[in-house]
């Protein structure tokens, strides 16, 4: 007999809103809630709308709504900017949950072994792990809103980040889900599914002992210059005039280096010799090197920059970074042939930025070098650990979400960096020009308070540098690695399986008429 939620979910349309709607409360986990402990449970509901899904084809319909829900959800702070284009991206995007669906199905409808579901606790954790990687593609937008990322103030899952990053924290999170859905659920399966939650506890404590932790070899004094929401008409000379009297007042506070945050020179230095010349004469008063970043189109080359520029006591020291990974739309359209239309119905990029071609570290002085990144560029575990195998003492974010003031975007943007640091191991500046800026040692725990998005202000930060390579800086993306042999090896087992039936039955249908000619002559004498 039907209950009433059941008999609702008999429409397609209203079983979708449903997975859509399921697909929302990961979101939760993320700041600025930062109920970090429901992303453990978030999947629940939607996983089990879909393994009550009648047909593949309707979970993959239930994927494909809850992927649309969650990446709508994550990146809801875009509606005012893109408005209906960002419920498009988020529809085309929630496809990649659609083979998902299927495989929740496979592997949890009905009443599965207790042999299958030890088998979900890993091959639907993998299937997830297999969406963010194709996801992480910048073309797509990039690894935004990985559930892993949840985590980022989670000591012991800060410590697993040092072993496989973020991907590692994704996968135990989305087989803690398995877990509980089996233990809710499925009564045969609750063995495996309390083995999991045992075996996830185990794997975290062994962490917690095991992973090597960075030794701190000394540190450093790292100012963010912080000038606050500035608008109205020449904005860019008054944020400039408030960053120089933020900067000003540093003077005599042994400071080391001197950060602003991205776009926080809108003009391009060689064309505003005054405004190198003004920033030099603060590295004097300060004792400090200043790293700005120019936003602006390039003297020397066509095309507007966003670039981490170096500026010393004689000007531009020449250490200079130029962006490689733009923001979709934000910063150019994809295919703007085709999407060029997205200017008429938001604040799409009018002009597309140009792009770096490769990643700098800077040698400041001090003994300190530091390894730059620009606003988006820190959701990309790849960069970071770039930088950190490249020599860089100290990750350097340079960002603003002003756009996005008073939305969840600049909560999130800020947390990303704790999981840099601690896949890394060292410590990490995030400065942005609007909040929230923050700063994390080498093990992704946070010194001194967040600058939030009402702050206007300059910040000095004891900033402990670390020696040594944590096993993901080492070794890389093994997780995803791992899942993808997960998902090959499924494959090849269930293709085996599906065989059977037919060999089985082509064997059956050549047997049978032999069988039917040997036994005629026997009834006449009967």
């Amino acid at each position: 007999m039907r209950t009433s939620f059941g008999r609702w979910l008999v429409s397609p349309w209203r079983r979708s809103l449903t997975a859509a709607l399921a697909g929302t409360l990961p979101v939760f986990a993320f700041p600025a809630p930062s109920l970090w402990w429901f992303a453990y449970v978030a999947l629940v509901p939607w996983m089990l709308l879909v393994r009550s899904a009648p047909t593949g084809r309707r979970a993959a319909a239930d994927g494909w709504a809850g992927g649309l829900g969650f990446m709508l959800a994550v990146h809801h702070w875009l509606l005012p900017e893109l408005h209906v284009f960002t419920v498009l991206i988020a529809g085309l995007l929630g496809v990649l949950w659609a083979p998902w669906g299927a495989l929740v199905r496979r592997f949890l409808a009905g009443s599965p072994s207790a042999g299958r579901g030890a088998a979900a606790l890993v091959v639907v954790p993998s299937g997830w792990l297999a969406i963010e990687l194709v996801r992480s593609w910048q073309g797509l937008g990039g690894p935004w809103g990985m559930l892993g990322a949840s985590q980022w103030q989670v000591a012991p899952a800060l410590r697993l980040a040092s072993v496989g990053g973020v991907w590692l924290l994704s996968f135990l999170v989305v087989a803690l889900n398995v877990a509980v859905t089996l233990l809710v659920s499925v009564r045969a399966a609750r063995v495996p599914a309390v083995a999991g939650l045992v075996a996830t506890a185990a794997v975290t404590s062994g962490a917690w002992v095991w992973a090597p932790r960075p030794q701190t070899d000394g540190q450093v004094r790292i100012a963010v210059v912080q000038p606050g929401l500035i608008g109205g008409t020449d904005s860019g000379l008054r944020r400039f005039d408030r960053e120089e009297q933020l900067t000003r007042a540093l003077a005599g506070r042994r400071v080391d280096l001197i950060v602003w945050g991205e776009s926080s020179v809108g003009f391009d230095l060689g064309q505003r010799p005054d405004l190198a010349r003004r920033i030099a004469a603060l590295s004097r008063e300060t004792g400090s090197d200043v790293l700005v970043n120019v936003d602006a189109r390039r003297s020397d080359r066509p095309g507007i920059y966003k670039s981490s520029v170096l500026v010393g006591p004689d000007g531009p020291t020449g250490e200079r970074y130029d962006k490689m990974r733009l923001v979709p739309f934000g910063e150019y359209i994809p295919a703007r042939s085709l999407l060029g239309w997205a200017t008429s119905v938001g604040k799409a990029a009018a002009e597309d930025r140009r792009r770096g071609t490769e990643q700098v570290v800077m040698d400041v002085g001090h003994g300190l070098r530091i390894g730059p990144l620009v606003c988006f560029e820190t959701a990309f575990p790849d960069m970071s650990r770039n930088l950190a195998r490249d020599g860089a003492g100290v990750l350097l974010a340079q960002s603003s979400t002003s756009t996005f003031q008073h939305s969840w975007a600049p909560e999130q943007h800020a947390s990303l960096a704790a999981l840099r640091a601690a896949e890394t191991g060292r410590s990490m500046v995030h400065a942005t020009l609007t909040g929230v800026s923050a700063v994390y040692g080498p093990d992704g725990q946070r010194i001194g308070p967040w600058l939030g998005t009402g702050a206007s202000t300059a910040r000095v930060y004891d900033v402990p540098t670390a020696r040594g390579t944590t096993p993901f800086v080492r070794f890389g993306d093994w997780p995803v690695f791992a899942a993808l042999f997960v998902l090959a090896a499924t494959g090849a087992v269930e293709g085996a399986r599906s065989l059977r039936p037919r060999r089985a039955a082509r064997e059956e249908a050549f047997v049978r008429p032999a069988r039917t000619v040997r036994a005629s002559p026997a009834r006449p004498g009967r």
